[in-house]
């Protein structure tokens, strides 16, 4: 089987409001999605999404007459590719929905096929008022989500800890309760300074009284220093972090260290499904969390459910939900047949069908493509 030809789809829905206007406030040309399609001489095409895969186009023939079977020689050109010019996942990913289609079986089979199911956390990415947020929880619980994880800006900590406090008076323990710092990475053009370790500290003892599950990207990814000890100090909610860090051997460096207590790499915007699954199983036989930051639509979803599921993570997936940001599973999923929405028992299941099981809504895609 040969690699024949590839495809980039930047995709914009024509649903409103623009999703990234929650937290970016310079107004630019954001695509909504980016789909790749892996052609082959065998008629069987992989699909991908996740980063934007700007300026690929200049290094497919590196890729276009191999074998997308051998996917370890190509996440090494991949990882070339990220010295020099982008992150391109997504393409490693429409490579294993190739594998899973040959095979005949879903991906998560083929990375250990532990589970079936993986229950999710519904992720908020916009900041709001904490009544509205107490609206929003008690919504959830209706929903059957079992988890909920609150965005706190850290230019207004006081008001992002009284919607964590709001929502656990409102629902009390209903629904585990996470917390995102958002201090590791910035969106572009951001030159704003992380919090210092003794500010850090002093708001996770705040949320620890809340008893939030887990604290995410409290600091930069380089303080590692930083993360042991706060891990150390830390008076009860776990320390997650790792979702953007794109450097395999960094995040290696977080697991020598142990400076987590959950490891959030994400196979479609950092580091790849082949590389997550080493990071997975490290953290594991080191009794540590293993859960990817999920935040693309839901072809980019998929990619980390079947691998959370196929090495046993958790225990929670993330969700990318919240209507009050304009991030519905409609506007997430536009350009596939069916939205994903977990089952009764708060659980996205895993697709039977072979690779990723995506199936794609191409009138969608047609009418989208820019």
């Amino acid at each position: 089987m040969k690699i024949t030809d590839i495809t980039i789809e930047p995709l914009r829905t024509p649903l409103d409001p623009p999703f990234y206007a929650a937290w970016d406030p310079v107004p630019r040309a954001h695509f909504d999605a980016t789909l790749v399609r892996v052609h082959t001489d065998e008629g069987i095409t992989g699909v991908g999404s996740g980063d934007t895969m700007a300026g690929f186009d200049q290094f497919a023939q590196y890729f276009l007459g191999t074998d997308p079977l051998r996917i370890e020689e190509a996440v090494r050109v991949i990882e070339s590719l990220g010295f020099h010019a982008g992150r391109y996942w997504p393409l490693e990913a429409a490579l294993w929905d190739i594998l899973g289609k040959t095979a005949g079986l879903p991906v998560s089979a083929l990375l250990g096929n532990l589970t079936d199911r993986i229950p999710v956390y519904a992720s908020w990415g916009a900041t709001r008022e904490p009544a509205q947020r107490a609206d929003d929880a008690h919504a959830l619980v209706e929903q059957r989500f079992r988890a909920v994880k609150i965005r706190i800006r850290p230019a207004a900590l006081a008001e992002g800890i009284a919607a964590v406090r709001t929502v656990r008076e409102a629902v009390g323990d209903r629904l585990d309760i996470m917390v995102d710092l958002n201090q590791a990475w910035r969106m572009a053009g951001d030159p704003t300074r992380s919090m210092d370790l003794a500010r850090v500290r002093s708001v996770v003892r705040e949320l620890s009284e809340l008893d939030v599950f887990w604290v995410e990207e409290p600091l930069p990814y380089d303080d590692i220093a930083g993360y042991q000890r706060l891990r150390a100090d830390n008076p009860g909610p776990r320390i997650a972090a790792g979702e953007m860090l794109d450097s395999f051997g960094h995040t290696l460096g977080l697991l020598e260290a142990d400076a987590l207590d959950v490891y959030q790499t994400d196979v479609v915007l950092a580091l790849g499904i082949s590389r997550a699954r080493t990071i997975a199983e490290l953290a594991r036989a080191k009794h540590r969390g293993f859960t990817p930051h999920t935040w693309t639509n839901g072809l980019g979803v998929l990619a980390n459910l079947h691998l959370t599921a196929g090495v046993g993570g958790g225990p929670y997936l993330e969700f990318p939900y919240d209507p009050a940001g304009g991030w519905t599973p409609e506007r997430r999923d536009f350009f596939l047949a069916e939205p994903l929405w977990p089952d009764e028992h708060g659980c996205l299941q895993v697709p039977s069908a072979p690779g990723l099981g995506a199936e794609l809504d191409e009138a969608e895609v047609r009418r989208c493509r820019r």
